[in-house]
Parts: structure tokens; C-alpha cells; sequence
């Protein structure tokens, strides 16, 4: 399979391009998910009878005790979020603001390879689908978005459960890995991808959705200027525009993968083995019985802020690569 772009450019340079805006869309990024995980995988706790330990300016949530007496030294639940602005001055002032980027080093080691991976699967799959006339040239991007997320989110489903629990726990790399441990002692392999099925319920739609919008935002917005190639300028409209109206259309899914995956390590904590894991639709449930229609949208503000800008610098970011190599490459033609 061959890229359709004039001067074409190889796998290889786009894995480079996507690689790339991958690093830069996490480096801005990464705060607003650490709220967002904050606040979709902390629960009701006035009803609970539990506290969080708070020592030297590091929340714990493993440890837990009754409320009463030998509370009373300890902070009740110190960073119980009423919403986003909330999240992140808390987060701030009891964690520090190095906290807002828990998890970054994991969130690379795992965004970089997916990107690279979906965005090059994207491309080809697009490119070999159009070329084979196999489905339109409208819904190419659809079918193609969607095939290669449901790929990327098999591999990297492991990776993305313990970025979770790093933003989520605030557990060590040497926890994380005993934790890892433990999960895989009690509930096989199989409970590294914890969280797999309602992760492919919230990404593959997103991406059919995703590029199914930006290809037609991006058509439009390039029918208001002379027959060229897309600019980075126009992809960036186009990357924000479409990734809102898929974020929003795809929240309660990212809501149950949240609870899902912290769930595991408050099992750990208290050493019960689950005797089964509840379906998606079940947990879509009881989280509209438990909190209502709100409780499926929680962290809807981070995820929407985040939505638009992450994904209008992702692609931006991929078309400035691309691009750049397809210019070198022509370049060498010419020069050769």
C-alpha cells in the first residue's frame, strides 16, 4: 500500500510525522487529562465512611479507615473536586504543580507508539480502501479511522490502564509495577486489558466519527481558498471542530473505562480477588443510577478543552510533517 499524496511519503516518515505530534500534544495535554482522571474516578464520599491518608503533599487513596477519631489528625478527603477550575487548584496547592504531569513519562512511552501506529494504519488503510474502490470516498475515513483504532487499542490497552492508575492513584513506577504484578497473579493476563472493551466502545467511535467530520470540515474549509494542498492552518480548524463533536458523542464510555480501570486498584487494597467483571452497559447504568445523567458526563469540561486543542495540534502538527517530507522528497527527485 502506497500513500496517495503528491511526492508520496513513506510508512516510515509518517510514523516520524505522528511520532512527533504525539510528543508535543502530550506536553500540553497531559494536565488536562490528570484532571479529567481525577475527576471521573473519585466517587461520592460523604456517604462512604472512609478518609484518605495526606502525607508530605501526596494523596494516597489506598489507605483507607473509618471516619471518627483516629481520623482526626488525617485530611478528610482533601481533594474532593466540585469541578474543573476546582481540580486543578487543589491538585496545585495540596500536590504540586509538577503533579498536573503524573503520569507524562507513561503517557509518552505509550501515546508515541499508538499514534504513530494509528495515524500510519489511518493513512494506508485509507489510501489501499479509495484505491480498491471498496467503499466511497466519503466514508473511506470512516471505515479506515475505525479499523485502525480498534488495532491500536488492542496493543496498547496494557499501557493505557497503567497510565490511568498513575494520574488516577498517585502510586510510584516501583508500585505500579507491583501492582501490575498482583493483577496479573489474581486475574491472569486477561486483566491487563481491564477496561478493553469499553475503551474500543469510546475510541472506535470517536475515530470513525473524528475523521469521518475532519475529512468534510477539511474539504469545505479548503473549497474557500484556491486549489491546494489543506493548509496546517486549515487542519487545525478542521482537527478541533471534529474532535469536540466526537468527545462529546463519546464521554460515558470514557467515564466507565475510568472507574473500571481505578477500580482495580482499590480490589487490591483490601485484597479481593472480583468474581467477575460487570459489563459496560451495566456499569452505564449504575453510574446514571448512582449519580445521574451528569455522573456519564463527568469531566466533561477537561475532555471537551482538551478535545479540541489536542486533537487541532495533533493533526496540525502530522500535516506540518508530512508536508515537510513530501517537500524533501520532491526535493531529492529533483536534485537526482
Amino acid at each position: 500500500m502506497t500513500d496517495q499524496d503528491p511526492g508520496g511519503i513513506s510508512p516510515l516518515q509518517q510514523m516520524v510525522a505522528s511520532g512527533a505530534g504525539a510528543v508535543v500534544t502530550s506536553l500540553f495535554m497531559t494536565p488536562l487529562d490528570v484532571v479529567k482522571v481525577r475527576l471521573q474516578s473519585q466517587r461520592p464520599s460523604v456517604a462512604s465512611g472512609k478518609c484518605l491518608l495526606y502525607c508530605n503533599g501526596v494523596l494516597e487513596p489506598l489507605y483507607l479507615c473509618p471516619n471518627g477519631a483516629r481520623c482526626a489528625t488525617w485530611f478528610q478527603d482533601p481533594t474532593r473536586f466540585t469541578g474543573t477550575m476546582d481540580a486543578f487548584v487543589k491538585i496545585v496547592r495540596h500536590e504540586g504543580t509538577r503533579t498536573l504531569w503524573s503520569g507524562l513519562p507513561a503517557t509518552l512511552v505509550m501515546t508515541v507508539p499508538a499514534t504513530a501506529i494509528y495515524f500510519t494504519a489511518y493513512d494506508q488503510l485509507k489510501a489501499f480502501l479509495c484505491g480498491r474502490a471498496l467503499t466511497s470516498d466519503l466514508y473511506a475515513p470512516m471505515v479506515a479511522g475505525a479499523l485502525a483504532r480498534l488495532g491500536t487499542v488492542t496493543v496498547i490497552s496494557p499501557l493505557e490502564l497503567m497510565r490511568t492508575k498513575l494520574q488516577a492513584q498517585q502510586v510510584s513506577y516501583r508500585e505500579l509495577g507491583a501492582c501490575v504484578r498482583t493483577a496479573v497473579t489474581q486475574g491472569g493476563w486477561r486483566s491487563l486489558w481491564l477496561g478493553w472493551g469499553p475503551t474500543a466502545l469510546r475510541d472506535v467511535p470517536f475515530s470513525a466519527l473524528y475523521w469521518f467530520n475532519y475529512e468534510l470540515v477539511k474539504r469545505w474549509l479548503n473549497g474557500l481558498r484556491p486549489k491546494d494542498q489543506t493548509s496546517v492552518g486549515m487542519s487545525f480548524v478542521a482537527g478541533g471542530i471534529s474532535g469536540t463533536v466526537a468527545a462529546v458523542l463519546t464521554l460515558p464510555f470514557d467515564v466507565v473505562k475510568t472507574q473500571r480501570q481505578v477500580a482495580l486498584g482499590a480490589m487490591e487494597a483490601v485484597r479481593v480477588t472480583p468474581l467477575h467483571v460487570d459489563s459496560t452497559w451495566l456499569l452505564l447504568r449504575r453510574i446514571q443510577a448512582e449519580s445521574g445523567t451528569r455522573g456519564l458526563f463527568a469531566g466533561f469540561l477537561p475532555r471537551i478543552i482538551k478535545a479540541a486543542p489536542s486533537c487541532a495540534i495533533m493533526i496540525s502538527t502530522y500535516e506540518f510533517g508530512k508536508n515537510f517530507f513530501q517537500k524533501l522528497n520532491q526535493d531529492r527527485l529533483l536534485g537526482g
